[in-house]
């Protein structure tokens, strides 16, 4: 008989985003443990959220808080604190920077990434297409969050240009510091939902979290603004945290992106281009690369004006480098398992 303590304690899970999929990892030899959720990685440490309050789990000497993602649910033992294990995560992403061969988490668990961008010189289809195959992969719902519409005398040309990125794609025209954005966001952010910002620095993604979560008893996150020069923004948010948005769900915070690489997003890609990849099993020959090949589908589309040329030229730059990520991983493409050898 479940008691009415067990109840409680179900129900303040549930709304950390506790749900089935977690909990039918739990087994037998896990009755004595106590799951709880990543609110903050730190260098050496990790924070995270309990039915009870905050915790800091302990980690055995063999693991580093590297193994971690912001939203990832642990299991640990009440009384010690050590951490036992990583539940399966539900979605994650992650991703590859330049020059580097290990992904760097951002986040686990979400529901709804919103992708921050404002109506100036920082509006950029290829960047946003990037996000967009990125969460199409990880398996969540992207939302495209325009920001600084003062800034533009065509408002309706952005959103225009940002609905076109991807079929369905839902665009909301928001003003970080306005109490309105809370409600306009709320079909994403109910009770137990958690959504991730990802964007380029000083687009208003710190000023937006500091909204959604409302007044709290936590330090809100330091804001910065665009130079007018370039549009380009200053780092406001250093590391990724949990923060619990008023009236309900969590949302995740990370540091600005400029450049983001795309690897193992083959899917998401077919996902984005939808257009081009239900064209291309109507070509001649199964590895056309829609360049130059006779009886290519795709390319008699674009000729038609069924399919943008300056879209084709973006997936296909994607593709390559997805592609030639994915083969600097394999250990048998270079030898040594990392990046392949240029011939210098």
């Amino acid at each position: 008989m479940i008691t009415r303590a067990e109840t409680a304690e179900h129900e303040l899970l549930s709304a950390l985003g506790w749900s089935s999929f977690f909990a039918e990892q739990i087994t037998p030899d896990d009755a004595d443990l106590e799951p709880v959720r990543i609110a903050r990685v730190h260098r050496s440490r990790l924070t995270a959220l309990s039915p009870q309050g905050l915790v800091e789990p302990i980690l055995t000497s063999d693991v580093t808080t590297s193994h971690f993602a912001v939203g990832d649910f642990v299991l640990i033992h009440p009384a010690t604190l050590l951490l036992q294990r990583r539940l399966e995560r539900r979605s994650v992403i992650e991703r590859r920077v330049s020059g580097g061969t290990v992904p760097q988490l951002a986040g686990a668990n979400i529901d709804t990434l919103f992708i921050v961008t404002s109506c100036n010189m920082d509006f950029s289809p290829a960047r946003l297409e990037r996000y967009l195959a990125w969460a199409n992969q990880a398996g969540m719902e992207p939302v495209i969050l325009l920001t600084k519409a003062d800034l533009t005398d065509d408002l309706g040309s952005y959103e225009r240009q940002a609905r076109t990125l991807q079929r369905g794609l839902d665009v909301v025209i928001v003003n970080p510091k306005s109490s309105d954005t809370t409600p306009s966001l709320a079909q994403w952010c109910k009770r137990g939902q958690t959504v991730a910002l990802v964007g380029s620095s000083g687009v208003g993604k710190s000023t937006l979290v500091n909204t959604l979560v409302g007044v709290t008893e936590e330090p809100q996150q330091e804001t910065g603004s665009i130079r007018e020069e370039d549009a380009k923004g200053r780092h406001t948010t250093t590391a990724r945290s949990l923060h619990p948005i008023a009236g309900g769900g969590w949302v995740i915070d990370t540091p600005g992106i400029r450049t983001l690489q795309v690897s193992d997003v083959a899917d998401g890609l077919d996902i984005l281009f939808a257009e081009i990849t239900e064209q291309a099993v109507q070509c001649r020959f199964r590895d056309c690369t829609h360049a130059h090949e006779p009886g290519c589908a795709v390319q008699a589309a674009v000729v038609v004006g069924a399919i943008d040329r300056e879209r084709l030229d973006r997936w296909r730059k994607l593709q390559d480098e997805n592609a030639e990520n994915d083969l600097a991983k394999v250990p048998w493409a270079n030898g040594t398992g990392g990046r392949r050898n240029k011939r210098r």
